[in-house]
């Protein structure tokens, strides 16, 4: 079939001639089938399931790629996410203890004893008597040491000025097993008021115990033994055994227990803290967290790279000197970009995406920064690939490939441009070209829909691949305008900034206009990588870092040569054809086919369908 050049007024848009010439598209059929997707997809509106790629407003309930239940890296992941909270709030847990510990009045324990006689034993057989008789009665005496009576008599001796029952209250009496000694604690305020109320209790309760025995009053228990037979009085005596010593350090606060406390007690807290956050963020943090929600393939995943600011967004226009001591950091987000690039080629290999929209939920996310690498890993490849500015609003490619604005898509569209004047080439390998957004008009959202940008699209993909750098989802209307004109949608989600709930408004955007979304780019991934679906760069590091020199190393992203392309016309020269790049010798990227099947014949019958009048 042969195409006609005609003027983009009339419905037609005129190709380079280096695109026109250039050989046939690498995927076989690729405009028809598409075009039949697209029908498909119209026709299945009324009901049944969405199409390949896109995800109902149920996205939510989509199939978890695991289980419900939360896994132990699952918990590590969220601890590590939130790793400064969790130490914050152990060491308030720590001083908190600490300062509880300080404030506290210091109490000192002194410890006295006495011991229960029963007089003196002729034999062994009074001996063993009077021994079970003084263990009997010492049961008798444990209430005698709390008594009132005691602590009125310890009140007097000291001069203290505080009750008896208060008193009593620092006072812990206790009988070892089978044994008739009484032992005391006192506490006090001092290490001597402690002894001396230790020592003082003692005697106290000597002096109660003779009374009581002298009077006869105290009661006898019911397996109370009879009395031993002496040869002289038999009087059952309380004797002091060990007289209280000065303590050296207080007893209570324990500073070491208050502060273990105050440490567990601020785990627990930051764990809680940790957990409760991780429920409330509805941020992305993982490919996991992707999948599981909307059920879409993460095609790529590009680490955080802090030398990436608005000026500066190539690989290949990074400092040099930088890079000669951190070369990995170069590698990680080149070997990013070409496996997307592998990605894309393995999305779909008898129809791979010719069109694609690469766009994300709101601004500042990184998609300008994805396609202008994206593009010249591509080109890297040896595929042509055509950048177009779709982002009529605020656009940025020009500024990305440190070329000067100028005409560029607008100019095309309403009739002032030809495409080659408005193509211009970057890079010495002469497989990228860059199209502008060129004057920002009062009506983009019309001009991205209009029929003459699907012709321009068209034309542009015949012989390269064509990427959109499209404004985000949310605020306007045009990427989804565009992803309804394309093969797809690639959406650019920014880790631990795009929302859940984002990307799901996103992905509904698309489906209202029957676009496809190809797929989700992770960007800024932290480095260390995760063992719940993050990239582990830091092993990609040092598998490059020990091959730096080697001849097998991966290939860079295309060198700088943005110098070069300043010198050259800012009006944009027309494509010129490569290098022997004619019919005989162009690389054929699928299987044959004969003239009327082929992609290119395809797109012109598309492009005559949609000028009709």
């Amino acid at each position: 079939m042969r195409h006609e050049r005609t003027d983009l007024r009339r419905g037609r848009v005129p190709l380079p001639s280096s695109l026109s010439s250039s050989t046939t598209s690498a995927s076989t059929l690729c405009c028809r089938k598409w075009s039949s997707e697209r029908r498909g997809r119209r026709k299945g509106d009324a009901g049944g399931s969405p199409p390949k790629g896109r995800v109902s407003s149920r996205s939510s309930q989509a199939t978890p790629v695991q289980g419900d239940t939360m896994e132990l890296t699952s918990y590590l992941r969220i601890v590590r996410n939130h790793w400064i909270g969790i130490v914050l709030l152990i060491a308030v847990g720590a001083g908190a203890g600490a300062g509880w510990a300080i404030i506290q009045p210091r109490v000192y324990t002194a410890d006295a004893s006495g011991i229960i006689t029963t007089g003196v034993s002729t034999d062994l057989g009074s001996a063993l008597v009077g021994d079970n008789y003084a263990k009997s009665r010492v049961k008798s005496y444990l209430n005698v040491a709390k008594s009132r009576a005691v602590a009125t008599y310890a009140i007097d001796k000291l001069g203290l000025t505080t009750s008896p029952e208060s008193l009593i209250s620092s006072i812990t009496v206790t009988n070892p097993r089978d044994t008739a000694v009484l032992q005391i604690s006192a506490q006090g305020p001092t290490p001597a008021k402690a002894r001396d109320l230790a020592e003082t209790w003692v005697d106290g309760m000597i002096e109660q115990v003779k009374a009581l025995e002298n009077s006869g009053v105290a009661a006898e228990p019911s397996t109370t033994a009879p009395a031993p037979t002496t040869s002289g009085p038999s009087i059952v005596t309380l004797q002091t055994l060990d007289s209280a010593v000065l303590p050296t350090s207080p007893t209570s606060p324990d500073t070491r227990l208050a502060i273990l406390l105050g440490l567990l007690g601020g785990f627990a807290l930051g764990i809680a803290y940790a957990l409760t956050r991780n429920t409330l963020d509805r941020r992305i943090r993982s490919v996991t967290a992707v999948e599981k929600e909307f059920g879409l393939p993460v095609v790529g995943t590009v680490p955080f790279d802090r030398n990436f600011t608005d000026t500066n967004r190539l690989v290949s226009q990074m400092n040099v000197s930088d890079y000669t001591a951190k070369r990995t950091d170069d590698d990680a987000v080149s070997e990013a970009m070409r496996e997307l690039r592998t990605n894309l080629q393995f999305m779909d290999v008898d129809n791979p995406p010719r069109i694609i929209v690469v766009t994300s939920s709101l601004a500042g996310d990184g998609k300008s920064t994805i396609t202008a690498n994206l593009a010249t890993t591509i080109a890297a490849s040896g595929q042509r690939v055509v950048v177009v500015d779709g982002d009529l609003r605020r656009p940025t490619v020009a500024k990305s490939f440190d070329l000067l604005p100028g005409v560029g898509l607008t100019d095309v569209l309403v009739g002032r441009a030809e495409i080659e004047d408005v193509l211009q080439p970057w890079g010495e390998s002469g497989n990228l070209f860059v199209m502008g957004a060129g004057v920002i008009p009062p009506n983009p959202s019309e001009l991205l829909g209009s029929k003459a940008m699907r012709t321009l699209l068209n034309e542009l993909a015949r012989d390269a691949m064509v990427l959109i750098d499209a404004p985000p989802l949310i605020p306007v209307t045009d990427a989804a305008i565009l992803t309804a004109r394309t093969d797809g949608a690639l959406i650019v989600a920014s880790v631990g900034k795009t929302s859940i709930d984002a990307l799901r408004k996103s992905l509904q955007n698309i489906e209202k206009v029957n676009g496809r979304t190809l797929g989700v780019i992770l960007n800024r991934v932290p480095r260390k990588g995760s063992a719940n679906g993050y990239y582990g760069y830091q092993y990609k590091g040092d598998y490059y870092s020990s091959n730096a020199t080697g001849e097998d190393r991966a290939p860079h992203v295309i060198p700088e040569y943005a110098d070069a392309v300043r010198s050259k016309s800012r009006r944009g020269a027309p494509l010129e054809r490569r290098q022997g790049d004619d019919e005989s010798t162009a690389r054929p990227a699928g299987p044959a086919v004969s003239e009327s099947d082929s992609p290119r014949a395809a797109r012109s019958e598309l492009t005559e369908h949609n000028t009709a009048p």
